[in-house]
């Protein structure tokens, strides 16, 4: 009896650190999936506008094409894209959902799968750094 018991306490421990760290995986690919898609979606700037000397800004329908390429490319499906104004200058906020699989916490009575999301913000640099 002692020794059944212990090996669900076990398997329960293998199966946190190997489910944990996949979770841990999909939420730093999240975080890298949004920031490149942030940055395609900062390279897309009002050409028209900025030609005639006008100020240098993000062109969203364009950033939006750019931002789901991007991810589609990558082969994320859900994510948002947002463009809020932060120090009056428009910027690029996306955010991408990625599901993870778990493998073996599933067998001790966890869900199956595990949604992560990661977050990042770009602006077009108009200028020197």
């Amino acid at each position: 009896m002692f020794l059944a018991v212990t090996a669900i306490g076990i398997l329960t421990i293998v199966a946190l650190a190997f489910d944990g760290a996949g979770q841990l995986r999909s939420l730093q690919r999240a975080d890298n999936l949004a920031a490149e898609a942030a940055r395609a979606g900062g390279q897309s700037i009002d050409r028209a506008t900025a030609i005639e000397g006008g100020p240098k800004r993000i062109n969203q329908p364009q950033a939006r094409r750019a931002v789901a390429a991007y991810l589609a490319a990558a082969g994320a499906t859900s994510h948002t894209v947002r463009f809020p104004v932060v120090d009056g200058e428009t910027v690029v906020r996306v955010r991408v959902t990625v599901t993870y699989q778990r493998s073996l916490l599933g067998l001790v009575g966890f869900d199956d799968t595990v949604t992560v999301s990661g977050e990042a913000t770009a602006r077009a640099l108009t200028g020197a750094p």
